[in-house]
């Protein structure tokens, strides 16, 4: 017997399947750094460059404010990033790397490389540029904001 939804919406009963597997497979993967899902996201960003503030980091993960708040929070708890005031506006908190945050980076961008391998799996390169097409046409039809990518 078929699932009726799949029925109806065959992709749309897909996506959230693939997305909640995926996230899974990268759970289990950063648990072995001492991360959920999507604070690697947090930690790219900062990689990249640092200092930022929690309103930046917000609008390059398409988050809300609150939830990126809630993200440093927890990173700082665990002593991969530290909150400042800035030097030229008080107002203003910055967040960095702690050298523990600076240190996580290969290991990863070791993990990304095994989720990416392990979603991809056997596809053909071909297939595997094609399915990324597809996955950026599909994003598009549906907006650029998406869910929370921390689950909070």
């Amino acid at each position: 017997m078929s699932d009726p939804v799949e029925s109806v919406g065959p992709i749309s009963a897909l996506i959230p399947a693939v997305a909640r597997a995926h996230r899974t497979l990268a759970g289990s993967l950063l648990r072995e750094v001492g991360l959920y899902p999507g604070q690697e996201l947090l930690l790219m960003l900062l990689w990249d460059r640092e200092p930022r503030s929690p309103g930046e980091l917000a609008r390059e993960l398409q988050v809300e404010p609150p939830t990126a708040v809630k993200a440093v929070a927890r990173l700082e708890e665990a002593g991969i990033v530290r909150r400042e005031r800035s030097t030229e506006d008080r107002r203003v908190v910055l967040v960095s790397l702690t050298p523990q945050g600076r240190a996580l980076r290969g290991r990863v961008e070791q993990i990304w490389a095994e989720l990416e391998r392990r979603t991809v799996g056997d596809l053909a390169a071909g297939d595997r540029e094609r399915l990324a097409e597809l996955l950026a046409a599909v994003r598009r039809n549906v907006g650029e904001v998406g869910p929370d990518p921390f689950g909070i």
